[in-house]
């Protein structure tokens, strides 16, 4: 939507909607950056305390992904308070408050205004040495591509909404979505890294089409080493694709002209590259000598579901192959 907008002229200013980068990040001394995001969103599970979890993480996520460090973060809530119990949104605010708590971070306060649908989430401000900033533009032809957090939140969401989906399942999308992106972030700085974005609302790969694009590079992607949540290519068969949300077919729509599929690839294990995720996993382009060395880390300290799922190729620049290989 901002694309026919001028672009600021400041030297100032870093990062900012050029390349839809997860955050705007502006310089103010030679040694301190701040970066700014904000994100809101409908509930999309039952449990109040939960969902202020998963959407303050999901703010949060925009910060780790540039490599800063959270600092300062404010609600913004809206509620039904004539047809809901307003302790449901002082749950609600309980979640992003331990969220915000976990992090590291100071909650400054806020805003809330009164609306049919609950809303939640948070404007955070972040830091960052102005050097050290990991746009989505950093990956280089040979950088191994590492993904921190399974896929299939989109789907298993969509399938709790008629309750067609196992405990087994909510429970690991819950916590996978309330799980801050911070040790992954600061892994990958300790290790350093040449690009980085989180995997939200535009999925797999719209995100990965982001990062191919603004790297002027392509993206291989192995299909068979992309983490999934649990039960989430079952969902899709079993429903033959009714559990496969509104916004992962728009962006399936919207990105499929970008991204060359090998023949003889599982449909529905294709799809789920589409799926509209809520508090993803980073998406971490790291030099094919270091790659290893930040696979092992991450597992070592807790981010067990993270794989080295493909490379950056010097061409076709701004495409995506997906294969088995």
């Amino acid at each position: 939507m901002l694309r026919g907008f001028p672009k600021p002229d400041d030297p100032n200013l870093l990062v900012g909607f050029d390349f839809a980068d997860d955050a705007g990040v502006y310089k103010l001394t030679d040694d301190l950056a701040i970066i700014q995001t904000i994100d809101i969103f409908t509930p999309i599970v039952d449990d109040a305390y939960d969902y202020g979890r998963i959407a303050a993480a999901n703010a949060l996520s925009d910060v780790y992904a540039m490599g800063g460090t959270p600092l300062t973060c404010l609600n913004f809530a809206a509620f039904p308070r004539n047809t809901l119990d307003i302790e449901i949104l002082a749950d609600i605010l309980r979640g992003g408050f331990d969220k915000v708590q976990e992090a590291g971070a100071i909650l400054l306060g806020g805003h809330t205004i009164e609306d049919r649908e609950p809303k939640y989430g948070l404007a955070v401000t972040g830091i960052i040495h102005p050097d050290k900033v990991v746009p989505n533009a950093g990956a280089q032809p040979g950088d191994r591509l590492i993904l921190t957090k399974p896929l299939g939140t989109g789907i298993i969401t969509t399938a709790l909404k008629v309750e067609a989906v196992s405990e087994r399942a909510v429970k690991a999308a819950t916590e996978s979505m309330a799980t801050l992106n911070k040790v992954a972030a600061e892994t990958m700085m300790e290790v350093g890294v040449h690009g980085c974005t989180d995997i939200t609302g535009f999925g797999f790969i719209g995100h990965a089409l982001e990062m191919a694009k603004a790297s002027h590079v392509g993206l291989r992607v192995s299909l068979s080493q992309v983490p999934l949540l649990p039960d989430v290519i079952e969902l899709l068969i079993d429903s033959e694709m009714t559990f496969f949300p509104v916004g992962s077919y728009r962006n399936r729509d919207a990105y499929q002209g970008d991204v060359d599929v090998a023949p003889g690839l599982q449909e529905e294990r294709v799809c789920v590259l589409y799926d509209a995720q809520t508090s993803g996993g980073l998406l971490i382009a790291v030099a094919p000598d270091q790659a290893d060395r930040l696979l092992h880390l991450l597992h070592a300290r807790g981010v067990t579901a993270a794989a080295i799922i493909g490379e950056a190729v010097a061409e076709p620049a701004g495409r995506i192959m997906v294969s088995d290989q």
